[in-house]
């Protein structure tokens, strides 16, 4: 299928790589596999996301956040989900889910954008690489399983490599007014081709705004986009989608849990729409960094080390269940005496889940994922 410029306009969609494209288009693809990379910017605060209840140390160090998992589900003896992740919960309970905690790229410090570059480079320090980690991977897949694309205004750089990829963002054109937008629906109303188009257009731009926005409906309106681009025959078969506003420097309770609906509902809407070949989808969900044990004068926690990273599929050969090599909250036992320690790599941890989820040499893997660690 190849869109033309109109149709690109009007949807929104922007299609990027090394050089630019003048047409979008998708070749069949061979195999049903999935995969989706949800970055979390901002870092996510694992130890809210994925509570350590168990802990000794937890109730004291989190004060007024301890109960901020009051009425989650038990995990196991140890960790408490996060009570607005209730398809994870559900998900985790049919073994289509698997919490990594305790976990970090090799950066060390507490800047978002080096964090960020890491992360999505995977290097092993800020501004090492200008391609990323799944960017790199394409290059492992059959040809007819490389089609990419990111929900972002511009390609990230976790996708970008010597393989082409697209972008779907809204359009660059000056914010209009609601009745401005209300008359050009009116128009549209009609027109069976422009119609649609400009609906997608119009939600897409609603979209950007915050994933826990409308109380989390952006995530379920975010999610099934995703769906709608990797469901089809012809359609994406690897896609980033790019998430903001986890730095929960203030009042973390309210905001973290609109984020953490958000995007409960995202993959709740990715798991419903993609139907049977959910089955072949891996999704995981990463962040630059975590947030500190202790809780500032604020209500909320400042920038951290150590966090969770989150994987969902139908397929998931360790789904139900959490891995960490535990490190305690106890003073001693924190990362410069104030951050969850990080005790595994999170690219390690990663580059297993993609070499297990396209049955690929987990050496191969490792090494084209993260040549530098």
């Amino acid at each position: 299928m190849i869109l033309s410029r109109r149709s690109i306009i009007l949807s929104g969609i922007a299609v990027a790589a090394s050089t630019a494209m003048p047409r979008f288009a998708y070749a069949a693809a061979g195999t049903a596999r999935r995969l989706v990379f949800v970055i979390q910017r901002g870092a996510a605060d694992g130890l809210a996301v994925v509570a350590p209840t168990g802990d000794p140390a937890f109730a004291a160090a989190r004060r007024a956040l301890a109960d901020e998992t009051s009425g989650g589900a038990k995990l196991d003896g140890l960790f408490t989900l996060h009570p607005a992740l209730v398809t994870g919960a559900s998900l985790f309970a049919a073994k289509q889910a698997h919490f990594a905690h305790a976990v970090a790229t090799a950066y060390r410090d507490r800047s978002h954008f080096d964090g960020q570059n890491v992360l999505e480079g995977g290097g092993s320090r800020p501004y090492e690489r200008d391609d990323g980690w799944v960017g790199r991977l394409l290059i492992l897949l059959p040809a007819a399983e490389r089609e990419a694309i990111a929900i972002a205004p511009a390609v990230p750089l976790a996708l970008r490599g010597t393989v082409p990829v697209g972008t779907y963002a809204p359009s660059r054109l000056p914010q209009a007014d609601a009745d401005l937008i209300a008359r050009l629906t009116a128009m549209y109303e009609g027109d069976a081709l422009l119609r649609p188009l400009w609906e997608s257009a119009v939600k897409t731009q609603e979209l950007t705004s915050d994933i826990g926005g409308n109380n989390g409906r952006n995530g379920a309106e975010l999610g099934k986009l995703a769906a709608s681009l990797m469901l089809p025959a012809d359609g994406a078969r690897v896609m980033m989608v790019e998430t903001g506003g986890w730095d929960t420097h203030s009042a973390q309770r309210g905001r973290l849990a609109v984020q953490l609906r958000g995007l409960d509902q995202l993959v709740g809407a990715l798991r419903t729409g993609l139907g049977p070949v959910w089955a072949d989808t891996l999704v995981i969900v990463a962040t630059e960094f975590g947030r500190t044990i202790e809780v500032n004068g604020t209500g909320g926690t400042d920038h951290g080390t150590a966090s969770t990273a989150m994987f969902f599929g139908g397929g998931l050969a360790d789904g139900g269940r959490v891995s960490a090599d535990w490190p305690g909250l106890a003073v001693p036992a924190r990362y410069q005496g104030r951050d969850l320690k990080p005790t595994r790599s999170l690219e390690r941890v990663v580059a297993g889940a993609i070499a297990q989820h396209y049955d690929l040499d987990p050496a191969r893997v490792a090494r084209t994922l993260y040549p530098d660690a």
